[in-house]
């Protein structure tokens, strides 16, 4: 989760600072435990893994400026799609980061759930749901992601060995994008609609409707509540994007997921859009996250994009 950055880079220290603060006392426990070598609750619980990943996503994207690239586009998935609506001045960084905070915490008190990962498309998927279980992700054309309540997922992983369809589950204690966060998207619509929401001043693409999001659905706190019950459309998003221009997408966010899923895209196999992620794609000594951010502002040099005098922007951005 980039800790090697800390105190590396002022940008993404600055940035992650600004972050936490914003979150009020509980950026304070969230820095103790990311820092923790052993942590009192694990990553993967909703009140460590939401936040933290949200002031992350932030603070590279923030990193990436601060080496004087400016993003001409901003894609997000799933929570870093609201990190991207901070980028673009849709939400203010505290209003964002308390929503998230506030979230975070109802998540927690929701029914346990699962997610289940998937090497097949939705198609294939949807005669073998079970129990209420339904797809919460669509990331590649066979990368589906399932997600419901435990009892459902597990049924529905026994109906997807049956059919010999690859699966693993998805480090996650919650069922997210799916009915499980009924509730949780209740509290979540009211908290949007306390907030001041602008037009984006970026063009961001929408990981929900797969289209660019629009000025309305900016404002529309029923459009941001939905983010925890309706499905992630990556791979639709990723497609709307790229069919506009070609583009260097940069993956503003921990590991490299989302490049490996931007790579698939016909585009980028032709070689007409490029993929950077910035941070390396598994955890390991704080020296690797430093060589793998080196690496990236390298790359992005090389193609003449930021530096003090560059004036060229940044053809993507894609958080997580």
């Amino acid at each position: 989760m980039a800790a090697g950055l800390c105190h590396d880079d002022h940008g993404f220290t600055n940035a992650l600072d600004e972050a936490f603060e914003a979150m009020g006392p509980q950026g304070e426990h969230l820095r103790a435990e990311w820092r923790a070598a052993r942590p009192r609750l694990p990553i993967d619980h909703a009140t460590r893994s939401q936040p933290l990943l949200f002031a992350v996503d932030y603070a590279l994207a923030r990193m990436v400026e601060g080496w004087g690239v400016r993003p001409s586009a901003l894609l997000g998935h799933s929570l870093g799609e609201l990190v991207a609506a901070v980028l673009a001045g849709v939400f203010g960084l505290a209003d964002a980061a308390r929503v998230v905070v506030n979230r975070s915490h109802e998540v927690a008190q929701a029914p346990p759930g699962r997610m289940l990962a998937t090497a097949a498309s939705p198609a294939d998927i949807a005669p073998l749901l079970v129990g209420g279980a339904v797809i919460g992700a669509v990331n590649a054309p066979r990368q589906t992601v399932v997600a419901g309540t435990v009892r459902a997922v597990e049924a529905t992983r026994g109906m997807l060995a049956g059919a010999g369809i690859t699966h693993r589950a998805v480090p996650s204690l919650t069922a997210f994008h799916s009915p499980v966060l009924r509730r949780t998207r209740a509290h979540a619509a009211r908290a949007f609609a306390s907030i001041p929401a602008s037009p984006p001043r970026i063009p961001l693409y929408s990981c929900y409707t797969a289209a660019r999001l629009s000025a309305g659905e900016a404002r529309d706190p029923a459009y941001w509540a939905d983010h925890v019950t309706a499905p992630v459309r990556f791979w639709d998003a990723l497609c709307a994007l790229l069919s506009t221009s070609p583009y260097l997408l940069v993956e503003a966010g921990p590991g490299q997921a989302l490049s490996r899923l931007a790579r698939l895209h016909p585009d980028v196999r032709a070689g007409r859009s490029a993929v950077v992620p910035l941070l390396p794609a598994r955890s390991g000594p704080p020296s690797r996250d430093r060589e793998a951010a080196r690496r990236a502002r390298r790359l992005l040099e090389a193609e003449g994009i930021g530096g003090p005098t560059c004036d060229r922007p940044l053809s993507a951005g894609v958080g997580r």
